[in-house]
């Protein structure tokens, strides 16, 4: 289906005031993106690298671009490989900023490395999607931020992106489940010592 054939109902107010800071060093990757975005109803700003989007919010010491336009940004989605500064660098200048930290940033790779998804969740990132990024998958980020930051607290139960668009639970062996963490609670049984106090011994 061709990307002119997709349509998008944006009589939502909140959907249409959700700003989105597209980076990616692709031209094609970066039009993709930003359509899918514009489909679902979002203010696309997209940029051509990491110091460009670091310029834009003002990270760079100089005055930032969103103070210009009166914006806000509600999500940051970044390509994992790029020149000069790759998504991962972006997302940890991001993080380390007191005033910018709290925006949700979603890393997008060609390459699904597991060793690069751990490292970027680890660090930060809302969420790791392989490319090529679907309209569901923008769909489902921006029902996200419309429902709020509740989620954003909720890290054990972020799923990796798959390449076939599926989500697959976190390996055991990289971080523990929650029902993994309640195993103790369940095999920890009384002492039997501690309600006969006659067992004890005494001289």
């Amino acid at each position: 289906m061709a990307m002119g054939d997709l349509g998008g109902d944006c009589s939502s107010i909140d959907a249409q005031e959700l700003h989105v800071l597209a980076v990616d060093d692709s031209v094609v990757d970066r039009k993709v993106i930003e359509r899918l975005l514009k489909i679902s109803c979002c203010k696309v700003t997209a940029v051509e690298s990491g110091r460009r989007a670091l310029q834009y919010l003002g990270l760079d010491g100089e005055r930032s671009s969103v103070e210009f336009d009166g914006l806000k940004v509600n999500l940051i989605m970044t390509d994992y490989s790029m020149p000069g500064m790759t998504g991962f660098e972006l997302l940890k200048r991001i993080k380390g900023s007191s005033k910018l930290r709290e925006i949700p940033v979603v890393i997008m790779s060609s390459e699904n490395i597991l060793t690069r998804i751990d490292r970027c969740l680890e660090e930060g990132a809302e969420e790791f999607l392989v490319k090529p990024v679907k309209l569901s998958d923008v769909k489902r980020l921006t029902d996200f931020i419309l429902r709020g930051d509740d989620n954003s607290q909720k890290k054990g139960s972020r799923k990796r992106k798959t390449r076939d668009g599926s989500c697959s639970p976190t390996p055991p062996s990289v971080t523990s489940s929650p029902s993994t963490l309640q195993l103790p609670s369940k095999s920890i049984s009384p002492r039997p010592l501690s309600k006969h106090p006659k067992m004890q011994i005494t001289d």
